[in-house]
């Protein structure tokens, strides 16, 4: 089974993007951290990117007029960069340097093709004429003869790999129509050369191979759109002349009739692999997508549709696809998992969407698909049922009694029956807490709420569903649909529950309920039910239409730095005298931001989704923030009393995304000048503050090193100095 799943843009890629790759990529290399990628555009720049962060750590260029001619990688045991520009200049340089015209040089005296950088073994460099050498082999003579061994073949891809203690460097090469594959030993410096068997009327276009149990295998993309397989034994006996390898189809790329026009590929694992094309069905325009393909049942698993067009380039490192889409570097996470008949046909449900049936098990729940599947036909199946029962069989069933019937029968039973009579048969199946699956009975009956629901507009039992919610210990993934329906029905206070409760909500989610937390009026939340312990401590419940009024706590800042930090107020917002920065929303609404603010979820994730969020409610938000900070930092111990009230570090984090996110349009705005400046404020003056703790550190701890020296057994009176 193979799913792709979240993507993000890592950087753009137009002449505007700030990192110099408006020409287009060469190539993606592994950084020297594991979340890190070297890229390398076509022309005179290489820029390290921190992947989850998708930001750049360091950027180099080559001198006007010079072009990097071999993609930038990373000597993973120096923690050095290496780079070959104007084919023969090769440059070695660390990651504080900045200007590449002062770091290290040399001239080879050989065009180099390619620099591969292995984890244990340095980089390894293979010149145009096939010629191999170790980096450091290179280093001790830089203008030492480079033998030509392919003399008029022409490289067409290579790569390196490690099997056991040996290096391999493979790399296929062609000539007059003629492809040929090397495998070159570097231990040994064993070289043997083989040649492709012909196709006709198509040649390779693309190579990928990986090794397993001494074995090579080469994969190659031919242009008639199939993938062929091709092994190839590290063990040989003897340098025989070379060798013709045949190959074997492993995969059709065809989708109902329409083929899928391969431009590169890659391996996944040993029964994926994962296609870069464009597919047109007869009569329709052409699209790019992505796809992934199992091997062993030669079936489409899965595919994404990709409208902005690509290069037709795709790379892949730790479960994460690298490919151009329109003008930006997209970043795009998959999954693959063991290969069965199920998942290959399509039978076997995704774990993203979670079927009621995933949670069941069969042997207590039994006919659960029936509950599962709404259009499945449980008639059609006891009919079947009754013509392979004997009679006897049949009279025993029939005098079954209703609490010996699994779940799925009873909820079956249930599907026409009144509303009333429903909620009370749900009820009574959740009162029985001993019997086995019980998790997976509760979602099953969730599962039973949320359809009728859907097919019943008018139904919605929130206060089944709240005590359902509060009291079960559930997660989104048993009943992926009740958010969903809350979101639609506005049903905040299920919501907040929900988010308080779940461990498990995706990013997507979360912002739904922030959005619709925030553009939901005051009024409309005053009549509203709503959980209000996060609040209860800082903020006062009796809301007015005027003003909210806050609670007065000693803090440790002097007047002169609250006025500092405080010095201005926008026209919107009103202050109680003698009460400090009044709240920017209801206590309804700060109780249900709070709840957000409280969920787990991945910044990378939510980023994307947070930048889609309406100025005027980002503008909002963030003064809630401001708000809660200037709170915390009014405790001694930063911290905000109350029962799911969030952490100063979760306040900080969200304030961060916000401005990350929204950071150019708040600057635009008029009524967010102020908050920003307000906020650089508050922060110089915590800065500062603790700046000073920071300078008397040493002789607090002096102090409290001497008060431990001495036992005073009788009053007295000391003065220290503080100098």
């Amino acid at each position: 089974m193979a799913a792709l799943c979240e993507s993000f843009t890592l950087c753009g890629l137009g002449p505007g993007a700030g990192v110099g790759l408006g020409g287009g990529l060469l190539a993606l290399e592994p950084g020297p951290e594991p979340d890190h990628v070297l890229l390398t555009d076509r022309g005179r720049t290489a820029t390290l990117f921190k992947v989850s962060d998708q930001k750049p750590l360091g950027c180099w260029s080559v001198k006007h007029r010079q072009i990097i001619t071999c993609p930038v990688v990373c000597n993973f045991e120096t923690h050095e960069y290496v780079a070959v520009h104007d084919d023969k200049v090769l440059r070695i340089w660390k990651n504080q340097d900045i200007n590449l015209d002062k770091v290290f040089k040399a001239t080879l005296s050989a065009d180099v093709y390619r620099i591969h950088s292995l984890p244990n073994g340095g980089p390894v460099v293979l010149f145009k004429g096939g010629g191999v050498r170790t980096l450091d082999v290179l280093l001790e003579a830089p203008q030492q003869e480079i033998e030509n061994i392919i003399s008029d073949e022409v490289i067409k891809w290579s790569e390196a790999f490690i099997e056991g203690q040996q290096h391999i460097l493979m790399f296929a090469t062609e000539k007059d129509g003629d492809f040929f594959v090397y495998v070159q030993k570097l231990k040994t410096n064993s070289l043997h050369k083989y040649q492709l068997e012909q196709q006709e009327l198509s040649k390779p276009t693309s190579f990928t191979a990986y090794i397993k149990n001494q074995m090579i295998t080469l994969l190659c993309l031919y242009s008639n759109y199939s993938v062929y397989k091709v092994l190839i034994p590290l063990q040989q006996n003897t340098e025989d002349e070379q060798q013709t390898l045949p190959k074997s189809l492993l995969l059709n790329l065809s989708v109902s009739g329409s083929v899928l026009k391969a431009t590169s590929f890659v391996v996944l694992d040993k029964d994926h692999v994962a296609v870069l094309g464009s597919l047109a069905a007869s009569g329709e325009e052409s699209k790019e997508c992505l796809t992934i393909w199992n091997t062993k049942f030669q079936t489409l698993q899965t595919s994404k549709e990709l409208p902005l067009g690509t290069s037709g380039q795709l790379w892949c490192y730790e479960e994460k696809f690298f490919f151009t889409h329109g003008k930006v570097l997209t970043v795009m996470m998959y999954k693959c998992e063991t290969s069965s008949l199920a998942a290959a046909v399509g039978k076997l449900k995704d774990s993203q969407t979670p079927d009621v049936s995933s949670f069941v098990d069969w042997n207590t729940l039994g006919n659960e698909e029936l509950v599962a599947s709404p259009q499945s036909q449980p008639s059609v199946a006891l009919k079947s049922e009754s013509k392979m029962t004997l009679r006897s069989k049949r009279n025993t069933v029939a005098k079954v009694q209703p609490d010996t019937l699994s779940v799925g029968q009873r909820l079956i039973k249930l599907k026409d029956v009144s509303t009333t009579v429903f909620e009370e048969e749900l009820r009574q199946l959740m009162s029985k807490a001993q019997m086995p699956d019980f998790q997976a009975t509760i979602g099953c009956v969730i599962t039973a709420l949320v359809n009728r629901c859907k097919t019943n507009p008018k139904y919605y039992p929130q206060n089944l569903l709240l005590q359902i919610v509060q009291t079960r210990d559930l997660s989104y993934s048993l009943c992926p649909d009740l958010m969903a329906v809350a979101l639609e029905k506005k049903d905040v206070h299920l919501l907040q529950i929900c988010l308080q409760r779940f461990p498990d909500i995706p990013e997507e989610i979360i912002y739904a309920c922030l959005q619709v937390f925030l553009s939901i009026s005051e009024a409309c939340l005053q009549r509203t039910d709503v959980n209000l312990e996060s609040i209860s401590s800082y903020i006062d419940t009796e809301f007015d239409d005027k003003e909210v009024k806050t609670e007065v706590v000693e803090n440790g800042f002097n007047a002169e730095l609250e006025q500092d930090i405080c010095d201005s107020k926008s026209p919107e917002e009103t202050r109680v005298p003698g009460d400090g920065e009044s709240c920017p929303v209801g206590p309804q609404k700060a109780a249900l931001l709070n709840a957000v603010l409280s969920s787990a979820y991945s910044e990378t994730f939510i980023l994307p989704h947070l930048k889609n969020l309406p100025a005027q409610q980002a503008v909002l938000f963030l003064r809630y923030l401001y708000y809660l900070h200037v709170k915390c930092s009014e405790k001694i111990d930063t911290t905000l009393p109350g029962k799911h009230s969030p952490a100063i570090n979760q306040i900080v984090d969200w304030m961060c995304l916000l401005l990350d996110a929204h950071f150019t349009v708040m600057v635009m705005l008029p009524e967010a000048r102020e908050l920003l400046s307000k906020l650089h404020k508050f922060v110089r003056a915590q800065v500062r503050f603790y700046s000073e703790l920071n300078k008397i550190e040493g002789s607090l701890q002096e102090l409290q090193r001497l008060n431990h020296q001495k036992d005073c057994q009788t009053y007295s009176i000391e003065v220290l100095e503080l100098i």
